[in-house]
């Protein structure tokens, strides 16, 4: 008996119940279109600020599910100057952050390019610019040799690891990349959204690179949804739905991989994650909604850079608590000079002392003048 999907013979002729299937894709597709019909209503400003925050999203909890934390405001403002989008507060970004956005925008605003085996090296190459991943040096923008042994997916501690996947040895990887590379651009009688779902699983089971599977695998999804939506405009983001329901989305994974090329189970649970990402979209608008509602009221106030900066970071949803050593540290600034910001902007009925008191004084926006009770 074959231990898993991809040592079955032809194991690509996936099959699923296609009434179940049906039912769920078109739940799906009916949120897509009511999501992409409501964007469109907001002005281009709203909608570049919407896309901004989904993309930085995506790619910040696309590697945190893979164990990598990356700093929110240089993937943002990395994305922004690469959009030519003007944000105040803009920072320099790393090398390697700037690598993963270079690879998601990539994928998502080049949606209709063809995707190559070069253009996949290329991503790989991005992902890891200088040819090494943590403390081992990897091959990169190159399939895997597979030198240190086969290509395992294991956790647990050192000497007691559980195998949860074994992938294809490496000399299978280049017909079993043609072929799907093949399928993906010339396969048109399946939903967008379905070529997604089959495209992930696909690709995830080959693994076929040393390192940077789960992030590939996850720009390639974003790419085909971008098509499913004919639109480079990303409003919702899977990899931040997925980092949500990780548990289930491995345990769903390895049954799959460890099952027959009935993917029926897999298929449900990707459109099911992509409408929760799909509805999880409205927090992030009515937060888009109430910056833009803020700055409206205050187009005429009259703010220094720090207290841009500052105020914005609130509105996007600052961490923690806000206090005149946080200020300072964030806007390298002394605390004289993050208490006088801090007290001007009291003064104009912006911020105002949090109520719920500490050993320090924090602070926090006020939505509405007015609103200071």
């Amino acid at each position: 008996m074959a231990l898993y999907i991809h040592n079955r013979p032809n194991w690509t002729e996936f099959s699923w119940d296609n009434k179940k299937v049906l039912l769920a894709l078109s739940e799906t597709r009916n949120l897509q279109g009511k999501l992409l019909g409501r964007m469109e209503s907001l002005g281009f400003d709203l909608q570049n600020e919407a896309m901004l925050n989904t993309l930085t999203l995506e790619i910040v909890k696309s590697s945190e599910i893979e164990g990598e934390i990356l700093e929110k405001e240089q993937v943002r403002s990395s994305i922004a100057r690469r959009l030519g989008i003007d944000i105040a507060g803009s920072i320099e970004s790393e090398r390697h952050i700037d690598g993963i956005v270079d690879m998601m925008l990539d994928a998502t605003q080049r949606y209709g390019l063809p995707l190559t085996r070069d253009r996949l090296f290329g991503w790989h190459s991005a992902l890891f610019p200088t040819g090494w991943s943590h403390m081992y040096k990897i091959t990169v923008a190159a399939w895997r040799k597979d030198t240190r042994g086969s290509m395992q997916v294991v956790s647990g501690p050192l000497g007691r690891e559980k195998v949860h996947f074994e992938a294809p040895a490496a000399e299978r990887i280049d017909s079993e990349m043609d072929k799907l590379l093949d399928w993906i651009e010339n396969e048109t009688e399946i939903d967008p959204v379905l070529k997604a779902a089959i495209s992930h699983l696909w690709f995830v089971t080959i693994h076929p690179f040393e390192d940077g599977n789960g992030r590939i695998t996850r720009a390639i999804t974003e790419m085909i949804l971008a098509r499913s939506d004919k639109s480079a405009k990303r409003f919702y983001s899977m990899s931040a739905q997925i980092r949500v329901e990780r548990k289930q989305y491995y345990k769903v994974l390895e049954r799959t991989q460890k099952g027959s090329s009935d993917i029926t189970e897999w298929i449900l649970w990707f459109l099911e994650c992509l409408k929760d990402a799909i509805n999880s979209t409205s927090d992030l608008l009515m937060k888009v909604l109430q910056k833009a509602e803020f700055w409206r009221l205050h187009s005429e106030t009259i703010l220094n850079e720090r207290q841009q900066k500052m105020i914005n970071k609130l509105l996007d949803g600052f961490s923690g608590k806000l206090t005149t050593t946080k200020w300072g540290k964030i806007c390298k600034c002394s605390q004289d000079t993050a208490y006088r910001d801090i007290k001007d902007l009291i003064n104009k009925e912006i911020l105002q002392k949090d109520g719920s008191g500490g050993r320090s004084t924090n602070y926090e926006l006020i939505q509405k003048p007015g609103d200071n009770n």
